[in-house]
């Protein structure tokens, strides 16, 4: 649960709004992570520890959530404060912003406490005009980096505070390397890139009609508005979507003080991970590039060199960069993702965090951080995102099937997919949302396909390193991708991409490996991975510390064996409706629907009761020794009922009654609101004959299975849709009796339960009565979501997106449970049915068993167990031992 923060219209005139870093002493510190974002509180916490970093400045968040509280309107104490810091800066730096001799140049980054790489805006070497770029040439004696450094600045501006779309700045870049016959930007001259610049300024003036701003300081106040407004742009927006983070913290803001990795050939940028963030391996892992600045690596512009090849272009700065990789380490005692640049073969260090990765990345660096006594066993369940599990269960490429190799990439994000080409993170979108599958290829990606990359099964991306904006969105979410597939030549226009001596156009389907980097023609088949290793010894260590039993949904083999081999300790949730549907059963179950009298119902029902007992004897059997919870039918009968002349006709000559008889049957039992109509305890009521079946069926089914075995099998029947005590009086009479019936007809007996589903907000209030009658309560957190918010969940899709938007509601109330209200009710029945049966048993069956969130709810709730889908098993055990350790 999220708790919202009131936003603030002012910060307090004495708040301290600005804090300053560098040269060896910060104001800041790594535990003021909430006000100075991630970024300020780990370059704080790099000073702290005496790492060389540039000296500057962290704008709070708190300026943030007034920024947007007020109207954008930034808070009257900031301008001193600024003004107060930059001079700070200067006295370090021995330099004077927008100064004509010696100029101070910066860089303006964003930095939430949550890691939110690539997804809000950055400006580098800001100061830049036409008298600092001159001084820059000249006391650099290097005017080909002043200009390259000018250019870059303005593209930057242009794009994040100007509004002025980047492609054309990359467009008029790219023709002069067509004009000057080069390849790459470093092979153009100081004359060419001061052509450039000219050429941009041009541009800047006929989109707006005003020329770009030379004066630095209206620069600097631009680019913090523009990075405070970035917290709302629509990727941002999307991406804590997507990740659960909420719009109140805000952004802080970061001014720091330039180096530059683009001074020659002794220079160089860099992003690196402390271990391998794919497999986990003990590994430095990262990419550099000689002569250039740190967009030129993330973006994928140029293809960057391997780490270890810095060991040979840069052997002193390289043994320094390892020291300060193994003291962060040690330091965060996490894998540490880190940016650093290098001017003049001096090392400088711009950013560490803990670094995104890979599930089983995860669950190797988390074990064996626990061996070399980094952490214990408790931390290292903490350290593992319970939803990131889903990854581990992707399919792999089967080693045995036979495959067409298009081209060989970067394996940036492991994992492998098939689906349709598309070109566009909206065309991804789109065809998503019909339940095609995709892939989404591009030159490369940029923080704007957001959402397509979302939608997409894998990325494809033909420039672009291990550390690329794909490599990284893609490993965080879990995605296979595969980039820097240089011999792609992708022709946006003709919605295609040529490679050797094939031409794949949109919608033709391909298959990537993420693990190797292979892209395949056509669709390869996959297998599933096998889970063992760190996997099992992290979860091993889940399961000592949890005390919330996990179950699974299953009704059928597969799924019953799937949960199982996931750990699952029982199922949950049998629904006993989706064994009616098989061919060889709807014909008998629509016989029964429409028959006229108990006695043609009866002889229906008689031909399901074999067909569910064989059904039930075998879920037992897999679950022997487990408990086992099959709700009854629960679903309104016409959605059983045939649909087509044929399928009438059909049902009438099975039941020997006249087509128009089964016609008027089903217009009888149609409904305006069939899910708020007869369905659930109500057919029990109605006809008592089905329940029957059904309990004759479990029993039968029970004693079979069970065979004397030490491990018996245990029955729990779930009675759908209950709202009064009296229902379940009466259902659970007739299960008794027939129990009794069977048990004696065997001359034995086996133990079971009788309990309830609560999905009604008036048997949640009525609780106490109901527990009279109930062993046990299993909370239907589906249907008690659509009844306690009267909206369909089915039909909720179009207007729920708009009120998370809008902060109507924070979560989607059918992804993550509504605690206000839903949980309410939770508690309430839990607390209400526990005073008048001591030791009832509790537990939830619906979609949220498996949301991490909710988990943390159920345990603080009380309850005794959580359901969910086979798959989602495992990320339902690590969330209820992070959940039993948050609440200790």
């Amino acid at each position: 649960m999220q708790t919202k923060v009131k936003m603030q219209t002012q910060p307090e005139a004495a708040a301290k709004l600005v804090y300053t870093f560098g040269d060896g002493a910060a104001e800041g510190k790594g535990a003021l992570r909430d006000l100075l974002g991630g970024k300020g509180a780990n370059l704080a916490e790099m000073c702290a520890l005496g790492l060389p970093v540039p000296p500057g400045f962290t704008i709070t968040t708190e300026v943030c959530t007034a920024y947007y509280a007020n109207q954008r309107e930034l808070p009257e104490a900031l301008e001193a404060q600024v003004d107060a810091a930059l001079s700070w800066m200067e006295s370090k730096v021995n330099a004077i912003f927008g100064d004509a001799e010696n100029p101070l140049l910066v860089s303006v980054r964003s930095g939430a406490r949550a890691s939110m790489p690539g997804m809000m805006d950055t400006i580098l070497n800001l100061g830049l005009n036409e008298t600092t770029v001159a001084a820059l040439a000249g006391n650099t004696g290097n005017p080909r980096f002043a200009y390259d450094s000018y250019r870059r600045f303005i593209q930057m501006y242009s794009d994040v505070v100007l509004g002025l779309d980047h492609f054309h700045f990359e467009e008029m870049l790219e023709e002069m390397k067509r004009d000057r016959n080069v390849e790459l930007d470093t092979a153009l001259t100081d004359k060419d890139l001061r052509e450039l610049v000219k050429l941009y300024k041009e541009h800047v003036q006929a989109e707006l009609g005003a020329p770009f701003p030379e004066e630095v300081r209206e620069q600097l106040w631009g680019a913090i508005r523009a990075v405070l407004s970035s917290w709302m742009n629509p990727r941002a927006q999307t991406y804590r979507r997507l990740h659960d983070i909420p719009e109140s913290w805000g952004t802080a803001v970061t001014v720091q003080s330039m180096v530059f990795g683009n001074m020659g050939e002794d220079c160089c940028t860099g992003v690196a991970f402390t271990r391998n963030p794919s497999t986990g391996e003990r590994a430095y892992y990262g990419e550099f590039l000689i002569n250039a600045q740190g967009e030129d690596v993330v973006a994928g512009i140029r293809t960057p060199q391997p780490l270890p090849e810095m060991a040979a272009a840069m052997p002193r700065v390289y043994r320094q960069l390892t020291d300060v990789f193994d003291r962060l380490e040690r330091h965060y005692r996490d894998m540490q993702d880190i940016e650093f640049t290098v001017q003049n073969e001096k090392l400088w260090m711009l950013q560490t965090r803990g670094g995104k990765r890979t599930a089983a990345a995860a669950l190797k660096i988390a074990a064996e951080m626990v061996g070399e006594g980094l952490i214990d066993r408790r931390e290292a369940v903490t350290r593992i995102d319970p939803l990131s599990l889903d990854q581990l269960l992707h399919p792999t490429l089967d080693p045995a099937a036979a495959k067409t190799v298009l081209a060989t990439g970067l394996p940036a994000s492991p994992g492998a997919a098939s689906g349709r080409v598309v070109f566009s993170a909206e065309e991804a979108e789109r065809l998503a949302g019909l339940h095609e599958k995709v892939i989404l290829v591009r030159i490369e990606t940029s923080p704007e396909d957001i959402h397509g990359m979302h939608a997409a099964e894998g990325i494809l991306t033909a420039r672009g390193g291990m550390t690329s904006h794909a490599a990284v969105v893609a490993r965080g979410m879990g995605k296979p991708c595969v980039s820097g597939a240089g011999e792609l030549r992708i022709d946006y226009h003709a919605r295609a991409f040529q490679v050797g001596g094939h031409i794949i156009k949109e919608n033709d389907i391909i298959t990537i490996n993420g693990s190797s980097g292979e892209v395949m023609l056509g669709e390869v088949p996959t297998i599933q991975p096998s889970l063992s290793g760190d996997f099992e010894k992290v979860m091993s260590w889940a399961d000592e510390i949890r005390t919330l039993k996990v179950r699974a949904n299953a009704e059928t083999p597969l799924d019953a064996e799937t949960a199982r081999r996931f750990g699952a300790e029982g199922i949950g949730l049998c629904r006993t409706e989706h064994m009616f549907f098989d061919a060889d059963r709807i014909i008998a179950m629509r016989e029964m629907i429409v028959a006229e009298n108990v006695e043609g119902r009866k002889k229906a029902l008689a031909k399901l009761l074999p067909m569910q007992r064989r059904d039930f004897a075998e879920i037992f059997s897999i679950m022997r020794g487990l408990p086992v919870t099959i709700r009854l039918l629960d679903p309104p009968l016409h959605e059983f009922l045939p649909h087509t002349e044929d399928e009438m006709r059909q049902v009438a000559k099975g039941a020997g009654i006249s087509v128009e008889s089964v016609k008027q049957r089903a217009a009888a039992l149609k409904e305006s609101n069939p899910m708020l109509g007869h369905r659930g305890c109500r057919l029990g009521i109605t006809y008592p004959e089905i329940y029957a079946m059904q309990a004759r069926a479990i029993f039968e089914a029970a004693l079979e299975a069970d065979g004397g075995q030490r491990e018996s099998v245990m029955p729990e029947i779930m009675i759908p849709l209950i709202m009064t005590a009296g229902e379940l009086e009466i259902l659970k009479a007739l299960i008794d009796k027939v129990a009794d019936e069977v048990f004696a007809a065997a001359g034995k007996r086996l133990a079971y339960l009788v309990g309830t589903m609560i999905e009604l907000p008036r048997a949640a209030l009525r609780a106490g009565e109901i527990a009279a009658h109930a062993e046990f309560f299993s909370f239907g957190t589906n249907d008690l979501t659509q009844t306690t918010f009267g909206i369909s969940r089915d039909d909720s899709a179009p207007f729920i997106d708009i009120y998370k938007k809008r902060g109507i509601v924070e979560q989607d109330p059918f992804v993550s449970l509504d605690i206000d209200g839903v949980g309410e009710l939770i508690a309430l029945a839990a607390e209400r049915g526990r005073t008048a049966r001591p030791g009832l048993k509790l537990g939830i069956c619906g979609e949220h068993g498996g949301d991490p969130a909710s988990i943390r709810f159920c345990q603080q709730a009380g309850l005794n167990y959580v359901s969910c889908s086979p798959y989602r098993v495992p990320v339902a055990r690590l969330a209820a031992a992070q959940a039993a350790l948050k609440s200790n």
